[in-house]
């Protein structure tokens, strides 16, 4: 394959899982597990260049087509939107939204507009509008937690993972928002562009996944 593809990873845990998945593909990932200051590394062995970004740029990476495909968590695909082909789960990086109250609140027992603080507006607009329920969205940009604890908020969406946090600050999750795990996109135009090396480099990532169920 002659066409060289360019993939945004998001760094960090999903990078180095990513990185993982793509070594038992039979992919040489050596120039990304040994990076230095280079953000952009070739596979040698395989048609594909990647990208070490942040979440939220692998998503504008990709939408904008200067990477043709990217891995991204949910959490960053639903509170950015999408125009982009969103083509494998890939199982790792998983977590959830959960809503979160301080113990002993009855947060559907009332009638007042409930405010709800988060790192997520657009996720918790949407989910609240999906129920009928008016309420107000805080946008916090550090530990969300605070918020219920200092009666800014009568509650939280935020990522939950084993909900040590939250117990650890008195708070407990009373329902769930939506599923979060790294899934694979790809850019519109690059799929119909790049069509051959795309669809082999998907089906590598399914057989991969496949084989580890």
């Amino acid at each position: 394959m002659s066409e060289r593809l360019r993939i945004a990873l998001t760094k960090g845990r999903l990078q180095d899982q990513s990185v993982e998945l793509f070594e038992a593909m039979g992919l040489d990932c050596t120039p990304v597990c040994h990076p230095g200051r280079r953000l952009v590394h070739a596979i040698p062995n395989y048609p594909l260049d990647a990208v070490l970004a942040k979440a939220p740029d692998v998503i504008t990476y990709v939408e904008h087509g200067v990477c043709d495909l990217g891995i991204a968590g949910k959490d960053t695909i639903l509170e950015q939107g999408k125009s982009f082909y969103e083509v494998l789960d890939l199982g790792f990086g998983k977590c959830r939204f959960a809503l979160a109250v301080k113990q002993g609140t009855d947060f559907y027992g009332t009638y007042k507009t409930r405010r709800i603080a988060t790192k997520y507006p657009n996720v918790a607009r949407k989910f609240f509008e999906e129920k009928g329920m008016d309420v107000s969205i805080i946008k916090i940009e550090g530990s969300v937690e605070l918020a219920p604890i200092l009666d800014l908020a009568d509650a939280i969406v935020d990522i939950v993972e084993t909900g040590v946090t939250l117990r650890e600050n008195g708070l407990i999750p009373i329902e769930d928002v939506a599923q979060v795990s790294a899934r694979l996109i790809v850019n519109t135009a690059s799929m119909k562009l790049h069509k051959a090396v795309i669809d082999d480099f998907v089906s590598r990532c399914e057989q991969e996944l496949e084989r580890r169920r």
